[in-house]
């Protein structure tokens, strides 16, 4: 099975595979990428939002204003998120946390209404570098949302109506079988009297 990336890097794909592993997808080495490009994404913000961006702001006409600080909002939230998921993948494969903990309510991606949401009006005027910012973590935040979905996927099991399940079920019923007369259970009860 592997994983694979389509369009530039945007799409996910994972060939073959309805679901993928955490495993898989660590091997594969997209998750390096995916870590890299979102804890730089981060820091590029953070810098951009607390130097150029401010100095930007302060001359923006008031509706422009609003749709900055709305923009900038979502941006920083969108962000959090996905640095967040990212930080916990992360910690259970470096066997920090289970897979359970981390595929809990508590760490799901959130705020998935903020992120899908239209733009503020005024936005279309903005500055370039933070539409640019803003565009790049839509597509981040989108990427890790398809990740997400196909990491919580369970793992199916052998199709029922598989051609091979009859004989593996007649194989598996023959070395229970044989392993039940080879080692049979241990009797529990009644201790018996040794031989004085």
């Amino acid at each position: 099975m592997s994983v694979h990336e389509i369009t530039g890097g945007d799409e996910i794909g994972f060939a073959e595979a309805e679901c993928v592993t955490l495993s898989e997808f660590m091997a594969s080495g997209l998750f390096q990428r995916t870590y890299g490009e979102g804890m730089r994404l981060v820091e590029e913000t953070s810098a951009y939002l607390d130097g150029a961006g401010r100095e930007a702001a302060k001359a923006l006409p008031r509706e422009a204003s609003l749709a900055y600080a709305g923009e900038s909002m979502r941006l920083t939230t969108r962000l959090m998120q996905v640095a967040s998921w990212l930080l916990v993948r992360k910690a259970v494969h470096e066997g920090e946390m289970t897979a359970e903990e981390a595929n809990s309510e508590k760490y799901r991606l959130a705020t998935k209404e903020i992120a899908r949401q239209p733009r503020f009006a005024g936005a279309d005027v903005l500055p370039q570098r933070l539409l640019e910012l803003i565009e790049r973590s839509e597509r981040l935040y989108a990427r890790v949302e398809r990740l997400d979905a196909r990491l919580r996927e369970p793992v199916a099991g052998p199709a029922r109506n598989h051609p091979l399940a009859e004989q593996m079920q007649r194989v598996e019923a023959f070395y229970r079988e044989s392993l039940s007369a080879d080692f049979p259970r241990p009797q529990f009860g009644r201790r018996k009297k040794r031989p004085e």
